[in-house]
C-alpha cells in the first residue's frame, strides 16, 4: 500500500538532518529520544493535523525533533533553531511556555502533557470547537501517576477529540522500561480504563495512516483513543539503536558523520522501494 502523502519520507529525512546538526552544534544529548518519535511527529503535522489542531509533545526531551518539524512547517525560522541550547535562546533542551508558535505549553517534566491535553480537549468540546488535540508521550512517563489520573478523567468524560500516542521504545533514562517499572499488558490496562487501543509501527507512515483511519472510523463511538506506537530508540543510526546510553550522550564529529551517512542510505532505500 502506498501512503497518501509521499512527501512524508522526504520531510522526515530533512527534519532528521536538521536536528542532528542542531545536536552536534550544541554538543547535546537526547538524540535517540528524538529519533524514536520523528515519524510520529512528521505524520501528525503533515499527514493528519488541521491548522486549528494542537500538538503537545509531553516527552519534552525530544524538543529538537519538534523544533525541526516546526521549522519544516514554516512557523519558526532556520536561524532561530540554530540558537538551540545557547544562552538566551527560546529553543532550549525542553520546549518553553508561550515563546514559540506551535508550542502551547512547557513540557519535559514528565507526566504533564496528557493532563494538559485532556483539559484542552475538554474545554474545546465545551466550546463546540471543531479541532483535535494530539498528545505524544513516552512509555517511560507512564510511570507517573498524573498520566493515569488524566486517563481516568479522559475516560470518565468520554473525551474523543483527543488522540493520545505512546512512543513505546522500551527504554527510559534508567534502563529498559519494563525492568524499571513493568507496563505490560499495556493494552489491557488501557482498555480497562475505557480506551479504544490501536497499535501502529511508529516508524512506518503507512501504518500510522492506517491508525489514523481507524481512529476516525471510531470517533462516533465517543470512546477515547490511544495509539501505541512500536518504536526503536535511536532508529536509523545503528550505534544508537535500542541502547540506554544514547538517551543522554552527545555525538562527536565522526559519530555525526556516520549518523548522517546511515540516515541518507536509509532514505535512499525507502525512495527506491517507492518507485
Amino acid at each position: 500500500m502506498k501512503i497518501e502523502n509521499e512527501g512524508l519520507i522526504d520531510r522526515g529525512y530533512l527534519i532528521k538532518k536538521r536536528f542532528l546538526e542542531m545536536y552536534r552544534r550544541a554538543n547535546a544529548g537526547h538524540i535517540a529520544c528524538s529519533l524514536s518519535c520523528t515519524e510520529i511527529l512528521v505524520f501528525l503535522r503533515f499527514g493528519w493535523m488541521k491548522e486549528a489542531d494542537t500538538l503537545i509533545l509531553s516527552k519534552g526531551h525530544a524538543a529538537a525533533a519538534l523544533y525541526s518539524v516546526l521549522a519544516e512547517y514554516g512557523v519558526v525560522r532556520e536561524d532561530e533553531i540554530k540558537t538551540f541550547y545557547q544562552d538566551g535562546t527560546y529553543f532550549g533542551a525542553h520546549p518553553p511556555a508561550n515563546k514559540i508558535k506551535g508550542v502551547p505549553f512547557a513540557t519535559g517534566s514528565l507526566g504533564h502533557g496528557l493532563p494538559i491535553a485532556a483539559g484542552m480537549a475538554f474545554a474545546s468540546r465545551l466550546k463546540c470547537e471543531d479541532r483535535l488535540i494530539f498528545c505524544v508521550t513516552s512509555d517511560g512517563e507512564l510511570n507517573e501517576g498524573s498520566i493515569w489520573e488524566a486517563a481516568l478523567f479522559i475516560s470518565h468524560h468520554r473525551i474523543n477529540n483527543l488522540v493520545w500516542l505512546i512512543d513505546r521504545n522500551n527504554i527510559q533514562g534508567f534502563g529498559r522500561s519494563d525492568e524499571v517499572l513493568g507496563l505490560e499488558p499495556l493494552d489491557k490496562k488501557l482498555r480497562s480504563f475505557g480506551f479504544y487501543v490501536i497499535y501502529a509501527d511508529g516508524h512506518g507512515y503507512d501504518s500510522l495512516l492506517m491508525a489514523k483511519k481507524e481512529c476516525l472510523a471510531n470517533r462516533d463511538s465517543l470512546q477515547p483513543q490511544v495509539i501505541i506506537c512500536r518504536t526503536i530508540k535511536g532508529k536509523g543510526v545503528s550505534y544508537m539503536e535500542d541502547t540506554v546510553d544514547w538517551h543522554y550522550l552527545p555525538m562527536d564529529n565522526e559519530q555525526y558523520r556516520l549518523a548522517l551517512e546511515e540516515l541518507t542510505l536509509d532514505y535512499n532505500r525507502q525512495k527506491r522501494e517507492r518507485i
